[in-house]
């Protein structure tokens, strides 16, 4: 059973940065393509950037691209969003998501969750 556990959210001025992780237990990182989602109460949980199983593929949202950088230690079972100049709109609860399929934009494309992490930025 592939279990995600998030971490590295917190509280941050706008313009400054933070490192998401996604450490991954019960089976190897390199058999999922993985990705990151977040999500507003009461709004639809939003694309953020995804990753292919080698790291050779990657997309992101275009509410983020040139700010924030994902990318994955397979050796690590980790996942990582690196997130610079961050905005006030980048304020919500961040999820990581796996699946073996493949990738995809959509989190109706991703079987695997993580419980979120919080990232909060301050204007």
């Amino acid at each position: 059973q592939v279990q995600l556990v998030e971490s590295g959210g917190g509280l941050v001025q706008a313009g400054g940065s933070l490192r998401l992780s996604c450490a991954l237990s019960g089976r190897t990182l390199s058999s999922f393509a993985m990705a990151w989602f977040r999500q507003d109460p009461g709004k639809e949980r939003q694309f953020v950037a995804c990753i292919s199983w080698t790291g050779s593929t990657t997309y992101y949202g275009d509410s983020v691209k040139g700010r924030f950088t994902i990318s994955r230690d397979n050796a690590k079972n980790t996942l990582y969003l690196q997130m610079n100049n961050l905005k006030p709109e980048d304020t919500a609860l961040y999820y990581c998501a796996a699946d073996e399929r493949g990738i995809s934009l959509s989190p109706f494309g991703y079987k695997d969750w993580g419980q979120g992490t919080q990232v909060t930025v301050s204007s």
